[in-house]
């Protein structure tokens, strides 16, 4: 396999009303009970640390005109995560200052990110940014207490409401829709 390489610069990237767009997701694994089956109540979401900060982020950053915005999300967790995995839900779109990176095309440095839930299928051993970055699964409550901007809390109540609502209606259900494997496979590039 070839040596997976980040993507850098912003010549490709995308503006709109002043806006750079970016997009991210969060990350997660639901955990199997002794029994092999999912435990719906169990869930793990990844984060990452900041290069130009404290604190703890989910995977993110600017959409390019050569993909599509989902492209740009997996794209970004496999660079500043290490992990694949299937968007299974958009959780909206989030408007958050960035106060490190400003240019030309979006001078305030305003950002519209666009994230989805990606229920993680592989985590990898080495990926592009592992020089840099530090990965940490934490429970929905912890990841809370870490989310340290606004727009990151909207986006991981979000994903509660999304998920407690996909527990809700698969209990109902006499065969319950499941979610594939979220058990992820470490995997040697």
């Amino acid at each position: 396999m070839s040596e997976l390489v980040a993507r850098t610069g912003r010549h490709l990237q995308r503006y709109k009303d002043g806006c750079r767009l970016v997009a991210g997701c969060i990350p997660f694994k639901i955990s199997k009970n002794s029994d092999g089956t999912l435990d719906n109540d169990v869930v793990e979401l990844l984060m990452i640390n900041s290069t130009s900060g404290r604190g703890l982020l989910f995977p993110k950053g600017g959409w390019e005109n050569d993909e599509t915005v989902e492209e740009a999300a997996k794209r970004e967790a496999l660079e500043e995560a290490g992990v694949r995995g299937n968007l299974v839900h958009f959780l909206g779109d989030y408007i958050f200052k960035s106060k490190t990176l400003q240019d030309e095309f979006c001078p305030d440095g305003l950002c519209k990110a666009a994230m989805f839930a990606l229920l993680v299928t592989e985590e990898l051993e080495s990926w592009p940014e592992q020089n840099t970055r530090q990965r940490s699964w934490l429970t929905v409550p912890k990841a809370k207490e870490c989310c340290q901007y606004p727009w990151m809390q909207e986006s991981l109540e979000g994903f509660s409401k999304w998920h407690a609502d996909q527990v809700l209606s698969n209990s109902k259900e006499e065969n319950p829709l499941i979610l594939p494997d979220s058990t992820p496979t470490p995997v040697q590039n």
